[in-house]
């Protein structure tokens, strides 16, 4: 199992060389588009990023989830994992750090924690992502798809919620 990756990049480049492809030069002409891409995609990575990190230093990410616990506890969303669902779609990393917390806090085995873990299986940074990659491949009408992505990151919320509770 462990040669087969070797493998197909050496039967790869055998292949391209008996074709007589330039395979170097076709690998600096990749190289050369991937760090163009990378400093075309990096001020809207930045700047979500950044976002989220100024939401949770600023604890207005704390003021919005007290406010909106009485509201989501009625449909089944436990106040302890809102910040988780609210940080979730601008930052995979400021929403891995909250789970790691809350496993810390309540166990790894709570039904809080395993929501948590569901709730990060089952979303999408989507405004990260839709700044990202609508940047790069330049779409102009991204209501619908944020409208589409948004209830879809809300689904995920409430399945991990429910899949939690049957299961635990």
């Amino acid at each position: 199992m462990a040669y087969i990756l070797p493998v197909l990049i050496i039967v790869s480049l055998l292949i391209a060389v008996r074709n007589k492809t330039p395979v170097y030069q076709l690998f600096l002409e990749g190289a050369e588009d991937g760090i163009k891409m990378l400093f075309s995609i990096l001020p809207p990575m930045i700047a979500v990023l950044s976002m989220a990190a100024m939401l949770k230093a600023s604890g207005l990410l704390g003021a919005v989830t007290s406010f909106l616990a009485p509201f989501t506890q009625k449909i089944g969303i436990p106040s302890e994992m809102l910040p988780l669902a609210l940080l979730r779609p601008f930052s995979g990393g400021g929403a891995l750090g909250l789970l790691t917390d809350t496993i810390k806090t309540y166990g790894a085995d709570s039904r809080i924690s395993r929501a948590a873990c569901i709730l990060c299986a089952s979303t999408e940074t989507t405004f990260y992502t839709i700044s990202v990659y609508f940047r790069k491949t330049n779409v102009k009408h991204t209501k619908p798809v944020i409208f589409a992505a948004v209830f879809g990151d809300l689904v995920g919320i409430l399945c991990a919620c429910w899949l939690s509770k049957i299961n635990f």
